[in-house]
């Protein structure tokens, strides 16, 4: 007799594996720009339960939307020279003497605020063109400090950036100087019509991905990161380190002049102290957003992720009504608890490899 086969039994099929919230956590913990998000959103979620009836509404994040380009275009100019392990301490007096200059150019052209028409366009065009030539000047005294004259960057960046706050001060006398354009003062305070979005966060869009492009698609950005990690590695591996130098200096403060620029407009003024905090933030945002103080990695995704932290934790602590002195303690301590843990992250990833 033949034997005849058992069919056999169909296996139920294995349903899909449900992630684990657990294991997505600590997979997202566990790199760099994951810590670094779920930072973002933690400090989202705590101030929103903090103040619930004020924090998470639209006209806050409306407000925030047009207050973080401007620290976010300094940051953007911070991180370039943090990048070849140096630093610019005059970004943010650079950025307000290239502010003043553009505010007399546009008032010596246009002396009438409200006046309209082709005559105000060729004065804030101007204004324009006279605030990015200050800075390149500027960005070119502190590349050849550095580059030429061999001075240390914080010592040869201080030192520019005391002059250029002294001769903002000469031209305005200490005071602020008014008499921009209504037409700008509304690109500052305005939004693109039937989108709604703010027209300076726009331009901090536009920047941050023309830095991405520089960092990620050029050569010029190649030789930055090799210049950062080792600059006689660099050298002799045919790099002109002096140009290099001379072009993240001249990068950084004109991404500075168009962070004064945005400062002005949205004050409707221009002075010499404007946004002096900035500075310490500027760095605090460059470390926190995963940027090696010592040069040579950094990513400008981190940096954005790091400029809305900052911004949610700075409009939460505003809300609850805390002081600008407990606020600035609070910057100081975050810097420094930052840098000890990635020194904490570098020396644990030296001891796994071994």
């Amino acid at each position: 007799m033949m034997r005849m086969d058992k069919q056999a039994t169909p296996q139920p099929m294995a349903r899909p594996r449900r992630p684990d919230p657990v294991r997505v956590l600590g997979s997202l913990a566990g790199t760099d720009m994951g810590r670094l998000f779920l930072i973002t959103v933690l400090v989202f979620v705590v101030m929103s339960l903090l103040e619930p009836r004020l924090f998470p509404t639209r006209g806050n994040l409306s407000s925030m939307a047009f207050q973080f380009p401007e620290i976010g275009m300094l940051a953007l100019g911070m991180m370039l020279t943090l990048l070849t392990g140096g630093i610019d301490l005059s970004i943010i007096w650079l950025a307000n003497l290239s502010a003043i200059v553009a505010v007399m150019v546009m008032r010596q052209i246009a002396p009438d605020p409200a006046a309209t028409g082709a005559w105000v366009c060729l004065a804030i065009a101007a204004g324009i063109l006279a605030s990015l030539a200050t800075a390149t000047v500027g960005g070119l005294v502190n590349g050849l400090a550095i580059a030429g004259a061999n001075i240390p960057p914080i010592l040869a960046t201080l030192g520019t950036g005391l002059i250029f706050k002294g001769v903002a001060t000469v031209l305005t006398g200490g005071a602020a100087m008014l008499g921009f354009p209504e037409i700008a003062s509304g690109i500052g305070n305005g939004a693109v019509p039937w989108l709604g979005i703010p027209a300076p966060l726009l331009i901090f869009v536009a920047a941050a991905v023309l830095v991405a492009f520089l960092l990620n698609r050029t050569a010029f950005g190649l030789r930055v990161y090799l210049f950062g990690t080792n600059p006689l590695a660099a050298r002799f591996a045919g790099i002109d380190n002096f140009a290099v130098t001379m072009r993240v200096y001249l990068l950084s403060s004109l991404l500075g002049a168009v962070g004064g620029l945005i400062i002005a407009v949205r004050a409707n003024s221009a002075k010499a102290d404007y946004g002096s905090s900035y500075l310490l933030l500027t760095v605090l945002i460059g470390v926190l957003g995963g940027i090696n103080p010592y040069g040579g990695f950094g990513k400008v995704s981190g940096l954005l992720l790091a400029v809305l932290s900052l911004q949610f934790l700075s409009s939460g602590l505003n809300m609850l009504q805390v002081s600008n002195f407990a606020v600035n303690m609070t910057w100081g301590a975050l810097l420094l608890l930052v840098m000890v843990i990635n020194q904490g992250s570098l020396r644990f990833g030296r001891v796994r490899k071994r």
